[in-house]
């Protein structure tokens, strides 16, 4: 048969190449996130990465599985914006672990079944281990202390959600400037973190702990949320909208010029900054279109008969096209309305832009959409689809522009960076994210919205997971010890009955297998850190594992207890704060996890069959 092939039936590509992906992110799990430079043989291109998220999504895996393991980390991505690493690295080892058990003759039924059992296992150790987000506010209150006073947090709070609070709110310190002296070990890696904030109590105690080795994100993160806060009075349940948050990335500026500001931030180019500083600080009238600004723009939906071709498109007037008229329309209606700023979603087309900007009328392209929904709301405007739709009332007043920094004297692009504000309590806040070097600006963003999605889904969830790989640990105790019961059960059983129970057996090596999956996770983030080698690494989490302490590892013990089986001479000097995790990010992951194992192994065993010809029992033509 042309372009056929020959597989062995127990040879599962799927899951092989789901764990061949897996190891393409290895070196990026945990805190040192390590730069790589990708390049594209085609065009010879390439692009600076460094997040498991980006590496996936630049290699751009091509074969089904590959398609099918990008979109599941995509879709995690977009939710969460961490734990893509985790769920590559545990999706590779428990395809391992599946192709481990089709070798020992498991069938797929009882695969999916006992592995569907190690995770309910796990999501049970989740919520006895969970910790209240109150719990650790209480101690983020207790702590703070007057602006030029430094204190050093050497140990987090003790509680979990099982334990009675010690503290009632009432006796709470009330908010008061604090600077916080930090040190934090994101798996074994310290680092010091630096906090000067009018403190929403607690919040700021808790971001230190989520921030995962990224402090100077973090930060703007706490300020973002305080700037927001400000706007909003619940204080005893706070929660963080990242709806209304926005970034801003400037090129050419160093990193210690990030910050954050009120209002929606954008860049502008040479020929619009002359008109910005002529309108700057005034009250302007302003116009949202929803899409693009180009005469070929059709709204979402819109689909063009195809082979029919309009008389008025064909008899156009010499000299003049179809675009020149539909910009002269649209600018008549820009100057008839008298619209000073115009902000659009989409592109612009370049001749419309320098036409406004002839006009000095202001034209923004990229907005973000919420950030012009919230604007329009704001100022009284109604956006429209399409120029053309714009009237008297879809118009809104009273929004301003201020120029944050501007860079056309040195004959950079962009040329300046505005800040547009409507001077009301809309919450929305912008991130300005800064870099000399350009390439890392991708980086930087995603390590923003990766520790301010961490806050938010903290403050949804009220409830945090120990970090540092110590959740980990108290999973692969259960999964153990499941395993442990099941295998004695099992073998007693068929002892007595003569007969063997296999698929009893079977459970338990499936749960020491997703057991080892967590230990190849806690391994490949130990060796990160840059502390242990791999041998020295499994031999700490082994004799962790022996010498089990609940206690210990549910204080966030787990890293010190690890150096300090390695003898580290500092381990004893300056105990490291505790790490947190989200829970539903984790959980979420996990699961994502499982479920790409499950629908590879079971796509797999749908196209090998097994049916072959005589002689050939374990071979198939395709």
């Amino acid at each position: 048969m042309l372009g056929s092939a020959v597989l062995n039936s127990r040879q599962h590509i799927g899951l092989q190449r789901v764990s061949a992906l897996a190891e393409t992110v290895r070196s990026s799990v945990g805190p040192n996130k390590k730069y790589k430079f990708i390049q594209d043989d085609t065009s010879g291109e390439s692009v600076l990465v460094c997040s498991c998220f980006r590496i996936i999504e630049s290699l751009e895996p091509t074969c089904a599985v590959g398609q099918l393991v990008l979109e599941t980390v995509q879709a995690h991505h977009k939710v969460y914006r961490s734990g893509s690493g985790c769920l590559l690295l545990l999706a590779g080892a428990w395809s391992r672990a599946a192709l481990d058990c089709l070798h020992r003759g498991i069938s797929v039924t009882n695969i999916i079944s006992f592995m569907s059992e190690g995770m309910d296992i796990c999501l049970d150790v989740c919520k006895e281990s969970t910790v209240l987000f109150e719990d650790l506010a209480v101690t983020g209150r207790r702590t703070a202390a007057p602006r030029g006073v430094e204190k050093t947090f050497t140990e987090a709070p003790q509680g979990s959600r099982h334990m009675q609070r010690a503290t009632k709110s009432d006796d709470m310190t009330p908010n008061m400037s604090v600077r916080r002296k930090t040190k934090l070990s994101r798996h074994f890696c310290e680092t010091t973190l630096h906090l000067d904030e009018p403190d929403v109590p607690g919040v700021s105690h808790a971001a230190e702990m989520l921030s995962h080795g990224c402090e100077g994100s973090m930060k703007l993160v706490v300020e973002a949320f305080q700037l927001q806060s400000k706007k909003n009075q619940e204080l005893r349940n706070p929660m963080f909208d990242i709806s209304k948050v926005m970034t801003c990335v400037l090129p050419g500026l160093p990193e210690g010029r990030a910050c954050v500001l009120h209002g929606c931030v954008v860049l502008l180019s040479h020929e619009q900054v002359s008109v910005a500083h002529q309108i700057k600080e005034r009250r302007l009238k302003v116009a949202f279109i929803n899409g693009d600004l180009t005469h070929t723009y059709r709204h979402l939906g819109f689909k063009k008969p195809p082979g029919v071709q309009p008389v008025s498109e064909r008899s156009v007037p010499s000299g003049s096209s179809k675009e020149d008229e539909w910009l002269e329309k649209v600018v008549e209606v820009f100057l008839s309305l008298e619209v000073n700023l115009i902000l659009t979603t989409g592109l612009a087309c370049e001749s419309l832009i320098q036409t406004c900007c002839r006009h000095r009328i202001l034209l923004v392209e990229r907005v973000n959409s919420p950030a012009l929904r919230l604007i329009a709301n704001s100022s009284g405007a109604l956006p429209v689809t399409y120029p053309t739709q714009l009237s008297e009332h879809c118009v809104g007043t009273g929004v301003q522009i201020f120029i944050w920094t501007d860079l056309s004297s040195y004959g950079r692009k962009p040329a300046a960076a505005v800040n547009i504000s409507t001077g009301g309590g809309v919450g929305l806040v912008t991130a300005v994210i800064t870099s000399c070097v350009d390439g890392k600006l991708q980086a930087l963003e995603d390590q923003f919205w990766a520790c301010a999605h961490r806050l938010h889904h903290a403050l949804k969830d009220r409830v945090l997971l120990p970090g540092a790989g110590a959740t980990e640990m108290l999973c692969i105790h259960h999964l153990q010890k499941a395993a442990e019961r099941h295998s004695q059960a099992d073998a007693d059983r068929a002892q007595e009955t003569k007969t063997g129970t296999a698929a009893g057996l079977h459970r338990g090596h499936v749960l020491q297998l997703m057991a080892d999956g967590l230990i190849d996770y806690i391994t490949t983030v130990t060796v990160n850190a840059g502390r242990f080698s791999a041998v020295e690494a499994r031999t700490v989490v082994s004799r962790q594992l022996q010498n089990f302490h609940r206690d210990q590892i549910m204080a966030g013990k787990f890293s010190q207890l690890a150096l300090e089986a390695e003898g580290d001479a500092s381990a004893d000097k300056t105990p490291a704060a505790r790490i947190y995790d989200n829970l539903s990010v984790k959980q979420e992951a996990w699961r994502k996890a499982l479920d790409l194992v499950f629908l590879v192994l079971q796509t797999d065993a749908e196209v090998i069959t097994g049916t072959g010809r005589k002689g050939e029992d374990n071979l198939m033509l395709l």
